[in-house]
């Protein structure tokens, strides 16, 4: 068993019911859910999509292999209506792992950690808010440390504090 690190979100249809229906089947589909962080409300990244997103970062503890849970990460996304039509444009739902234990891996289908991982405030907050002193295995940096050099300026809002026990029926 290994602790996988995700972050999820999305900034099109009722993004919080989303997200609580991505948690249910994330948490069937891939082990106990561990931590949640809190609920943010955050500036579009890439410059291909309009509107505010709510993100959130989790941790599960996995039997699965980094493959199958990419496999089944995209296969919750295509289950909650995403469209992959524009690099970084609008969505229901994005499912990125972050971390896989503290596994370095750079293959065609997959690269972890997460490659731009460093260089996103959105996904900054919510890891140093759940595993703030986390040294990442690649650039040996705590998420607190990351946070505080990286240079994205974009808004990153607490939306919902403590959902960590919140699911959709």
């Amino acid at each position: 068993m290994e602790n996988l690190v995700l972050i999820i979100g999305g900034n099109l249809g009722d993004r919080l019911l989303l997200i609580k229906k991505a948690r249910n089947l994330l948490e069937k589909r891939l082990g106990k859910e561990l931590i949640a962080s809190s609920i943010f409300e955050t500036e579009a990244w890439g410059g291909s999509s309009l509107g505010y997103y709510l993100n959130q970062v989790l941790v599960y503890q996995t039997a699965l292999e980094p493959m199958q849970v990419l496999e089944c990460i995209q296969e919750i996304e295509n289950q909650l209506d995403r469209k992959r039509e524009v690099k970084w444009g609008n969505r229901t739902m994005d499912i990125d792992i972050l971390y896989f234990g503290k596994r370095t891996i750079n293959s065609e289908k997959l690269i972890l950690p997460h490659p731009y991982l460093e260089k996103r405030k959105f996904v900054l907050e919510p890891l140093s808010q759940i595993l703030p002193d986390f040294i990442h295995p690649s650039l040996g940096k705590s998420h607190q440390e990351l946070l505080r050099i990286c240079q994205d300026i974009s808004e990153v809002k607490l939306y919902e504090k403590k959902a960590r026990n919140i699911r959709a029926k």
